[in-house]
């Protein structure tokens, strides 16, 4: 059950990053990370006492804000289009 295939991450590095293999961009991994966030909240929803993937979702959480944090210090601009296109909460 691979929720994330390596055409799925291609796919995300493609719209985000600068092309497919761009995998070092902070946007391609901010959006990589919004998507395995927003899976594992999923899969949360079904099973509430699963406390070793909570707690994967909540270091996840931290390491996207860390880089949201990162490119907002680099470029303004870049990190607010990354929030609006995600539709991130500031």
């Amino acid at each position: 059950m691979s929720y994330l295939t390596a055409e799925k991450k291609q796919e995300i590095f493609g719209k985000y990053g600068k092309s497919n293999t761009d995998t070092g961009s902070p946007e391609a991994q901010i959006a990589l990370f919004s998507y395995r966030i927003s899976s594992l909240t999923e899969h949360l929803k079904i099973n509430a006492k699963d406390y070793s993937t909570e707690r994967a979702l909540v270091m996840l959480v931290g390491k996207r804000r860390r880089l949201l944090d990162y490119l907002k210090s680099k470029d303004i601009e870049r990190y607010r289009s990354i929030i609006k296109e995600l539709g991130i909460r500031k």
